[in-house]
């Protein structure tokens, strides 16, 4: 059985186009370049490559007879540029990641930096890039990068799941609870059925000292699993606590 996404490599769309017109109009054909992965048997995905030959950019899926029909396979095009643009891509990321986790921030910075030069959108990269100013308290270049990534659907998708998780964490234990509720909650835009961003909403709420959010938000992730044993943990002490601190009647 074959295993989706696959990646089918570069494909060029050409559009005519008229300018003019009249008997003045002339023709022009536009030709771009586009990223192809096929999702299923029948299922096509194209993402435009931006000025590096690398794919950036809002995905879109195309009907099998459109995908057929328009876009031709540029295997030369693919070899030649997008290949090695990719892997100097990840060596970039790669390389940042090294150096964060052995607390480096400065060299991972250059390197996230060097990266986002390839591909602005990059959501490792911008994931990454955030969590050393996460690290190095720089609110303000923070805030731009929480910014960027909250305008990525990509960033919020299902197989970004454990690196957007983890990265709402950082902005928690760094102390940025409101930059972390932004995130989360775009996160639930997407798919306000996992237990798992209710739970980290609210253990932001907690760290705040809001009670009463965090317990709104540990009833929603229970609500969604029942057997969220760290959820129910966290409620009973959350409700252990506030029954302690209450005025004996």
């Amino acid at each position: 059985m074959e295993e989706y996404p696959q990646i089918l490599g570069v494909y060029s769309l050409q559009v005519e186009e008229v300018a003019g017109m009249g008997g003045t109009s002339v023709k022009h054909a536009q030709v771009t370049y586009w990223y192809v992965r096929a999702l299923g048997p029948e299922r096509y995905e194209v993402q435009p490559l931006n000025i590096h030959h690398v794919p950036s950019g809002i995905r879109k899926e195309v009907a099998e007879l459109e995908f057929l029909k328009s876009y031709v396979p540029e295997p030369a095009y693919y070899r030649t540029h997008t290949v090695p643009a990719l892997k100097t891509l990840a060596r970039k990321i790669a390389e940042g990641e090294k150096f964060f986790k052995e607390g480096q921030l400065d060299d991972a910075e250059r390197e996230f930096l060097k990266a986002l030069m390839i591909d602005d959108l990059n959501v490792r990269a911008n994931f990454g890039l955030g969590e050393v100013y996460a690290e190095q308290k720089e609110f303000g270049k923070l805030k731009k990068i929480v910014d960027t990534l909250m305008g990525i659907s990509e960033a919020f998708q299902e197989e970004q799941r454990e690196r957007f998780n983890t990265f709402g964490i950082n902005l928690r234990k760094n102390g940025h609870f409101d930059e972390s509720l932004r995130f989360y909650h775009r996160a639930l835009e997407f798919n306000d059925r996992d237990e798992n961003v209710f739970f980290n909403i609210a253990r932001v709420h907690f760290d705040k000292g809001d009670r009463v959010g965090c317990v709104e938000h540990l009833r929603k992730a229970l609500d969604i699993n029942p057997g969220f044993h760290e959820a129910q943990k966290f409620l009973k002490f959350c409700e252990g606590s506030r029954l302690a601190k209450s005025p004996r009647a």
